[in-house]
């Protein structure tokens, strides 16, 4: 006899979706991590200055930001499945472009654009996903998509270091063979130019193979949504029940979980979104959305994307002189990164939000206190190489203490705090501040190091870690095992920010 209890195998499809929408995050977290190791060779190819690195870092989160704004707009108007399909192209284009940059500025123009691709991505994917996969998978799917994050940042640190070390043995040698046949007076601009994209070994070019590998997974997440079916909510928000109704039996749900699925479907959809007007006239939405922004601010000042995107910079102030010493240091950190993020995953439902939180508060304030006190003494006298692998371990503290707490934590908080009938506005709010005070710590970290030493701009962000303890204590509240509705009410009706996790 069949065991009724047993739960429903989850068919191949949904495996599908799951893997063509993570990509997506991948793809978001090869756009961020790539640019670490690729730095150091443009600031070298172009004899750029670090204000203009500061900018290639930045031009990316700025693009990041227009890109969530208008999100929400592609994918309501074209549909879930056409922003992803159009994310895919802006990666692909984005890549191929920063490849073939012929000056610092352009590589900005070609960085924003990546960056709309990553703002778009990084709403749709999860919207898409929380629409159309089974209720018994829609948490692990979404999960997958933040941790893919993760592991897009590892493998971009990995493929760096990969062809640092190739360049370093003199394996990617020059302009393909046919191109040196190119004598004539029509081709001969293009050969050159061509030749100076492809000489990875002069001028230090690699950085080009850097950055233009990433189209490849952006060709094969286009390749791979034109085969996604549209999310049912769409459909069903725009009058097309039927269509809705033939992608959940795509999906192979019987006609009990369609007709649950259909029912939440239209349960939800007769609770308007109000969120500006929401945020104009009630005073206490307008609390929830300062929180929402403030946890974002809280998140970036942490300062895990000053390691991010500078790590080999980091690891030559702690040091380690040779590139590949910062490249295999980078992967390092990437390697914590991903590990790290499972302490979240498995503790966030036990322990609850702020417990963890002040325990990474407490990691990531001591680490960079350390790292700054350590930079400090390196500068006074003889670098001691001790003091050079004291620092690098504080460093993979620092990155073990951000990933099991602010990381994936303040993302969880700012989904349970605002009232549904506000909730795309307020994440929105959020989201928009997360990109925005990301790009503001990507373009200031060098000019701060310059204007104020390595060692005080590690201190610095030490100290607000140790004040973000402070401000958990006064305004967040612990939502563990409370309902959105429950939460939702406690807002509404006054209480403190701090209680209404009540």
């Amino acid at each position: 006899m069949s065991n009724p209890s047993k739960p429903k195998a989850v068919q191949p499809i949904v495996y599908f979706i799951g893997l063509t929408a993570a990509l997506a995050g991948l793809l978001f977290g090869l756009d961020i991590g790539v640019i670490s190791g690729a730095q150091i060779y443009i600031q070298k190819d172009f004899g750029i200055n670090d204000q203009m690195i500061e900018y290639i870092v930045s031009a990316l989160l700025w693009g990041a930001v227009f890109g969530a704004l208008v999100s929400g707009f592609l994918s309501n108007r074209f549909g879930r499945r056409k922003t992803l399909l159009f994310s895919a192209a802006l990666f692909t284009v984005g890549s191929v472009i920063c490849a073939v940059a012929p000056t610092p500025h352009f590589l900005i123009g070609a960085r924003f654009i990546l960056g709309i691709a990553v703002g778009v991505a990084s709403f749709t994917a999860p919207l898409y996903l929380a629409e159309i996969a089974p209720q018994s998978v829609r948490g692990a799917l979404i999960s997958m998509y933040q941790l893919m994050i993760t592991i897009g940042i590892l493998i971009a640190f990995m493929s760096d270091t990969f062809f640092s070390s190739n360049v370093d043995a003199g394996v990617l040698t020059g302009v393909p063979e046919h191109l040196n046949q190119m004598a004539n007076t029509e081709t001969r601009f293009l050969h050159t130019w061509l030749s100076n994209v492809f000489d990875t070994t002069r001028n230090h070019e690699v950085w080009r193979w850097m950055l233009g590998v990433i189209a490849f997974p952006a060709i094969l997440m286009g390749i791979g949504v034109l085969f996604l079916p549209e999310s049912p909510r769409w459909l069903f928000l725009n009058g097309l029940k039927e269509h809705a109704v033939g992608v959940f039996k795509r999906l192979h749900l019987d006609d009990a979980e369609i007709e649950a699925e259909v029912q939440q479907i239209q349960d939800s959809v007769k609770i308007p979104q109000k969120g500006l007007q929401l945020f104009l006239q009630n005073s206490n939405f307008r609390r929830a959305v300062w929180l929402g922004v403030g946890l974002q601010i809280v998140q970036q000042l942490t300062g895990i994307n000053v390691i991010m995107y500078y790590a080999p910079r980091i690891f030559d102030m702690a040091g380690f002189a040779s590139v590949t010493q910062q490249m295999w240091g980078t992967v390092i950190v990437g390697v914590t990164n991903v590990l790290a993020t499972f302490i979240a995953i498995a503790f966030v439902d036990r322990l609850g939000r702020k417990p963890i939180m002040y325990a990474g508060f407490v990691v990531m304030g001591a680490s960079l206190l350390a790292v700054g006190t350590i930079f400090n003494m390196m500068g006074q006298g003889t670098p001691d190489p001790s003091l050079g692998y004291a620092a690098a371990f504080a460093l993979l503290l620092f990155i073990v203490g951000f990933a099991m707490s602010a990381g994936p934590i303040i993302w969880v908080l700012c989904s349970e705090i605002y009232p549904l009938s506000g909730r795309d506005f307020g994440i929105t709010c959020s989201t928009g501040t997360n990109w925005i005070a990301n790009a503001i710590v990507g373009m200031t970290f060098l000019t701060l190091v310059n204007g104020f030493g390595s060692g005080n701009t590690f201190l610095l962000y030490g100290g607000m870690n140790v004040i973000f303890i402070v401000i958990f204590l006064l305004f967040v509240p612990e939502t563990k095992g409370v309902s959105l509705e429950k939460i939702e009410s406690n807002l509404l009706s006054g209480l403190p920010l701090s209680k209404i996790g009540k």
